[in-house]
């Protein structure tokens, strides 16, 4: 039968780990890899969070900074899961865990990247932008200047690690987990035909998210007149939960909303998601298949919907 093309909302969300794809589902994740021997591997839990119940998560321009942390605690451990399958010793064997040393690993490893990231994205371009003082007196347009230098070093970062083979596969998986969740929200049966003739783009990736942080930062620095330096990086990382709740705000909508002013505000979003997603071959689109079903019943879905109705297999006359 002919299905509306009307996109709704599904609520799931995934990333692109090392040769696999996370895909969650209010609390539920699914991480599915693709093995060195060319099976694909699933694991299924339940990720509640911090303060998991509590009413914090519900309130709007707070609920984001949870959110994002959950996120990065989340991501990272999706990653060590789809590591430990290519870390072999010398005679082929893997490695024994030690899941006490991979928490605190991981937990070391969240912080440094955190620290580096405000370090790049947020003190730098300052620092940048301050040595254009002795010529320019307008603490208006630095802050401008300041802006649009972060957007500049984000794009020169996202171009510069995907010269690395392993981040251009790990783009990849980025594309089919977006097609994979486009196929679902335009009413589709999640096939392999129907995933890889989706789009690779979709305004609830992270990587829109992020450009809606340093949007959103340009506004609110803009009003920051604090003359002495330190004070002013201080405020600016103090004041990132601040943009990451009202971003998340931002990108809430735009997954839920199709009017001109939300395509508008995407668009730039959008744009940049063409360097951060690559289109994946089918292998890559049935992995993230195998993530999908693990947590979400797309066939219930699409009934409930699109009006889908599944066809039944045809049985041969004796």
């Amino acid at each position: 039968m002919a299905l509306k093309r009307n996109r709704h909302y599904s609520g799931i969300g995934g990333q692109a780990v090392l040769e696999g794809i996370m895909m969650k589902n209010k609390e539920k994740y699914a991480v599915a890899v693709r093995r060195p021997d060319g099976g694909i591997s699933v694991e299924v839990d339940n990720h509640r969070g911090i303060l998991p119940g509590s009413r914090l998560k519900e309130i709007p321009f707070v609920r984001g900074i949870f959110n994002f942390i959950d996120s990065l605690v989340l991501g990272m451990k999706c990653l060590n899961f789809s590591a430990s399958f290519y870390e072999e010793e010398g005679d082929g064997q893997q490695k024994p865990k030690n899941e006490t040393g991979e928490k605190i690993l991981s937990t070391l490893v969240t912080c440094f990247s955190v620290v580096l990231a405000l370090g790049i994205f947020v003190v730098l371009p300052y620092y940048l932008s301050s040595l254009l003082k002795g010529s320019l007196r307008n603490q208006s347009l630095l802050a401008i200047i300041e802006g649009v230098m972060r957007i500049l070093i984000f794009i020169l970062y996202v171009c510069g690690i995907s010269l690395m083979k392993d981040i251009r596969r790990l783009y990849r998986y980025h594309g089919a987990e977006h097609k994979c969740i486009n196929c679902i929200e335009r009413g589709r049966p999640l096939t392999v035909e129907n995933v890889m003739r989706s789009s690779r783009l979709h305004k609830r990736c992270g990587t829109s998210f992020i450009f809606f942080v340093f949007v959103v930062s340009i506004v609110l620095f803009f009003f920051i007149r604090v003359e002495n330096p330190a004070a002013r990086v201080g405020i600016r990382i103090a004041l990132m939960p601040v943009v990451a709740g009202i971003s998340y705000e931002i990108i809430r909508l735009a997954g839920r909303s199709n009017n001109i002013f939300v395509r508008i505000l995407s668009a730039p979003g959008m744009g940049i998601q063409r360097m951060t997603t690559k289109e994946p071959d089918r292998s890559m689109a049935e992995v993230a298949i195998a993530a999908v079903e693990a947590v979400f019943d797309w066939k219930a879905y699409l009934r409930e919907h699109f009006g889908y109705e599944e066809e039944e297999p045809e049985t041969e006359e004796s």
